[in-house]
């Protein structure tokens, strides 16, 4: 293939560029059960009858616990050079506080090793959602004193490993966690506080903070975040609809961007969270950032309400995008506008950014010959990709993208029904089956590989 081939089929993306692939630690490994593992909230949630829409949840997942070589081996024949990974907090402290077990940390041990053996640099988050059990029973991210088990937990976390991973994220996407766990009740642990929910989103916050400063005293040289962020488009030009957009644009962005690199909260926000901000928390919550990690699927479109409804806004569907399976309109131009507009906004207080989740849902089955033909699921990836590269032309210091998800797994509120993977997984045997699009990812690496040396 020749060079101009080259660029016309693939990204223009710089020399050192990661392409990379990522998981979660509920959504793949299963054995919720063995080892000393203790439950996690997600362990509970998922017991409660018609939350999860298929009625599944992550006891088994997709083996990964068991099968993590063959996993490993898959993205090495990818051709990644780096794998974002999240440790389960209960694994390694069944009740979220105590003495460390040890076969958690020998897992962690043994899929590092392999990680490195094969060439793939580790990117670890330390919280992905699977809060210990027994700290939500003692209040979870409501309780302030969860902060401090956290820092102790990547305090511990970070001495076993800190020589092996390359890039630390405390905390992945505390907005979800925080509105959809304590908010609305989609997410565990399943409570719909409305905006009385804010104190979790200021604690996650503060724990993310307290845990960069912990991973940094035991060495770590690249802490960064995982935030989940979306342009947020008004319904109409109707003030009202405005001013939701406005409000749920501070709510969804601006209260995690603005604290972690300004060290303040949105103005219209500060009166809802004065009582819960202790003097010093925003300076801890500012810790320096080696790398912005950026979460995207896709916009939202905002409107405003009538008086008596519970919230202030409504989310309105976009009309006139194509969508996935999971119901997110695909607008690939909105990613690249988002990273050219954050650059512009907060420069030099911006460190460079990673793409530390972008991806999309769609199922589609072994034909007779065993291909499974996701078409869809590439073109997702090549405009987003493609969008990154041009936001990067434009001069967005954007270092890496990580596709979500190198697996088949257990998609959170829907179930194992929603198909994320490069790979498909068989629920039932576990057998793994790279996709069209596993291939066509592969050849987008070689092809930078190539072109960078």
């Amino acid at each position: 293939m020749g060079a101009e081939s080259e660029s016309r089929t693939f990204p223009v993306l710089p020399p050192g560029f990661r392409l990379g692939a990522g998981t979660a630690a509920y959504q793949v490994e299963g054995a919720v059960a063995e080892d000393g593992r203790g439950p996690s909230i997600w362990d509970t949630f998922c017991r409660i009858p018609g939350v999860i829409a298929d009625g599944s949840s992550g006891d088994v997942a997709t083996d990964h616990y068991h099968r993590y070589a063959e996993d490993v081996a898959l993205l090495k024949r990818l051709g990644v050079g780096g794998y974002r990974l999240s440790i389960a907090w209960p694994r390694i402290q069944p009740t979220g506080r105590g003495p460390v077990n040890p076969a958690g940390l020998a897992f962690y041990d043994r899929l590092l090793d392999e990680l490195l053996e094969a060439g793939i640099r580790p990117m670890v988050t330390l919280y992905h959602w699977d809060l210990p059990q027994a700290l939500e029973d003692d209040g979870g991210w409501l309780n302030r004193a969860t902060i401090d088990r956290f820092a102790d937990y990547a305090a511990l976390v970070a001495e076993r490993f800190v020589d092996r991973v390359e890039h630390w994220i405390p905390v992945n996407e505390p907005s979800n966690a925080a509105y959809l766990g304590y908010g609305l009740g989609r997410h565990a642990p399943g409570k719909a506080m409305l905006f009385d929910c804010l104190p979790a989103a200021h604690h996650l916050l503060l724990a993310h903070g307290r845990a960069a400063v912990a991973l940094r005293a035991a060495g770590a040289t690249s802490v960064g975040c995982a935030n989940n962020h979306a342009p947020i488009w008004p319904a109409s030009d109707d003030p009202a609809d405005v001013g939701a957009s406005k409000l749920f644009d501070s709510l969804w962005n601006g209260i995690f961007i603005e604290s972690m690199l300004l060290g303040r909260y949105p103005v219209d926000l500060q009166p809802l969270l004065e009582e819960d901000i202790h003097d010093g928390d925003l300076a801890t919550i500012r810790q320096p950032l080696d790398f912005y990690g950026v979460n995207y699927y896709s916009p939202q479109r905002v409107g405003a309400t009538h008086e008596d409804a519970a919230l202030p806004f409504e989310w309105r569907p976009l009309i006139g995008y194509p969508t996935t399976e999971a119901g997110w309109s695909v607008v690939p131009a909105s990613l690249r506008e988002w990273l050219i507009t954050f650059r512009a906004r907060f420069r030099a207080a911006l460190p460079p950014i990673y793409v530390t989740e972008n991806g999309a849902s769609y199922t589609v089955a072994p034909d007779a010959d065993g291909v499974i033909d996701d078409q869809q699921r590439i073109d997702y990836l090549d405009v987003h990709l493609r969008a990154v590269a041009e936001a990067v032309q434009r001069g967005v210091d954007v270092r890496g993208y990580y596709a979500y998800s190198l697996l088949d797994s257990f998609e959170w509120g829907d179930g194992m029904r929603s198909r994320y993977g490069l790979v498909h997984v068989d629920p039932e045997t576990q057998d793994r089956t790279p996709k069209r699009s596993f291939q066509w990812y592969a050849d987008t690496i070689a092809a930078q590989t190539r072109s960078t040396g």
